[in-house]
Formats: C-alpha cells, sequence, structure tokens
C-alpha cells in the first residue's frame, strides 16, 4: 500500500491484507491453519500489555495465541479457538520508518505468527530468515 499521509488503512483494510496474504501461503500450510482465527485491532489489550510486560502498546505487532499444531490433543473435543492477533496502529508506526509496504508487512507479522502456531518459537524464526537472507 503506498504511502497515503492523509489516510490511515482502517482495519477493514488491515483484515483485507492478512486475507491476501493468507491465501498466498502455501496450501498444505494454509491446511494447517483451518481452525486459527485472525483478528485485527488497533492495540494490544490491557491483559496482553500486562502478560507480556510491555512497556507501550506499540512494543508489538502481533501475537498468536493457542496451542499450536505440536500441542493439539488428539483426544480433546472441545477447546478455545487458536487466534492471531495484528495490531493495527503499532504496524502503521513501524511502517512510517521503513521502506516496506504495509502488505508486506502485514504478511511478515502474519506468516511470523502462524509460525507460532506450529510451534516455532521467536529465535527458530529469527535463524530461519537469516538463512534465507543469503
Amino acid at each position: 500500500m503506498k504511502r497515503d499521509r492523509g489516510h490511515a488503512p482502517d482495519i477493514a483494510d488491515f483484515e483485507r491484507m492478512a486475507r491476501e496474504a493468507f491465501a498466498q501461503l502455501p496450501e498444505n500450510f494454509r491446511a494447517h491453519c483451518h481452525d486459527v482465527v485472525i483478528q485485527v485491532q488497533d492495540f494490544p489489550d490491557v491483559e496482553v500489555m500486562q502478560t507480556m510486560r510491555l512497556q507501550s502498546p506499540f512494543d508489538i505487532l502481533g501475537l498468536y495465541h493457542g496451542r499450536g499444531e505440536p500441542y493439539e490433543p488428539v483426544n480433546q473435543i472441545t477447546h478455545y479457538p487458536d487466534m492471531i492477533y495484528l495490531y493495527r496502529r503499532p504496524m502503521l508506526a513501524y511502517w512510517h520508518g521503513v521502506e516496506d509496504t504495509l502488505e508486506e508487512i502485514v504478511a511478515h507479522v502474519l506468516v511470523h505468527e502462524i509460525g507460532h502456531h506450529f510451534g516455532l518459537s521467536d529465535d527458530d524464526m529469527h535463524m530461519i530468515e537469516g538463512e534465507n537472507d543469503d
């Protein structure tokens, strides 16, 4: 999305970007995410702020909340859905200072949080990203 200083993309715009980014993922990858709910919010809530010990609501771009693929019990009948939260205002602030498009940022954060769904740590993902930068 081009930088339009007069119009900040709203939550519906972010939801569209997230759907488009998700649709670009390989089918076998998406198939393992069929129960994951993606939600866009302006900021993390107070509970997330406290749990994550964040100094500012701008300190986090996205969050995965759930059990994840490696931890799903086979015989569990009901559970809360796995959630990916994308935080609009922190992403907009981040976008302001980088050359990446907003779509690239949304896609990167979404893939990062899906990585948590698959049981990858932040360190695992940084290592994978570092290997792909070569």
